[in-house]
């Protein structure tokens, strides 16, 4: 007689034959992320009369912990459309092969057509939105931006739920509360949106990226730029350095412990 465990309350195979535990699953259950690990901070962009200028800081942290320095968060689709990812790295990673597959596809299938930014928005909506339908989200936020079919400054966002919605300027994670301000006093609203220059774009960037690296543990002094234009197509720069760096404000910072004076 069997007197293991494994044996207890099963029918003997004597008297019922061999037990059938073929439909029992072998493997484990599936599982989804429910947590971020490794992530990347903010992403910024804002429109000018000829294009749009992006920028994203090169550090991915895992939880607290800055662990790497070196990942490119601006990833170019073509001549036409580049995408700033915010969030889950291995997502990132994992959109790049999409959207690699895709623009071969697309570059065999259609000769001759080129996809724009409106155009792969509206993939990367439907992409992230069916995610979230199976309850299996990628954990990013991102800014599509480039020129749309008519050559005009394309700017708008998409997150984990499929959300979209455009504006002259974006922001994600924690530039949605301090740059944002910043870039929207250059831009409020589309009307405005002729006036600013590309200096004028590229300087807002670079202060907003400095004063993220004052405030926003997660951020990093060195980080990706690119200004897509219909002249010069995607012009991107991947190790550039804040520079202009002054701390000077910290000494009027009080906080809540002993103050000395």
């Amino acid at each position: 007689m069997n007197h293991l465990p494994q044996a207890w309350g099963r029918p003997r195979n004597d008297v019922y034959g061999p037990y059938d535990s073929s439909y029992l699953r072998t493997g484990a259950p599936n599982t989804h992320t429910k947590s971020p690990i490794v992530t990347g901070t903010s992403v910024l962009a804002v429109k000018f009369k000829d294009g749009v200028v992006i920028a994203a800081d090169n550090l991915a942290s895992y939880g607290s912990l800055a662990r790497f320095t070196n990942v490119h968060r601006l990833r170019p689709f073509n001549s036409r459309a580049l995408v700033g990812f915010g969030g889950d790295i291995s997502d990132m990673q994992y959109l790049d092969r999409l959207l690699n597959s895709l623009d071969v596809t697309e570059n065999y299938s259609s000769p001759g057509h080129v996809m724009h930014a409106k155009n792969l928005h509206t993939y990367l909506s439907k992409v992230m939105y069916k995610r979230r339908s199976d309850m299996n989200p990628l954990w990013n936020q991102m800014l599509v931006v480039g020129l749309d079919g008519d050559d005009e400054p394309f700017l708008s966002s998409v997150d984990l739920l499929g959300t979209t919605f455009s504006s002259p300027t974006l922001a994600t994670g924690y530039g949605a509360h301090l740059a944002q301000p910043l870039l929207r006093k250059l831009a409020d609203n589309e009307s405005q949106v002729g006036q600013v220059t590309r200096d004028q774009a590229v300087e807002a960037v670079k202060e907003c990226m400095r004063v993220l690296f004052y405030r926003d543990a997660r951020s990093l002094d060195q980080y990706s730029i690119a200004v897509i234009t219909k002249e010069g197509g995607v012009e991107l720069k991947e190790d550039e350095k804040l520079e202009g760096q002054s701390w000077a404000f910290a000494d009027t910072i009080r906080g809540y412990g002993t103050q000395v004076n």
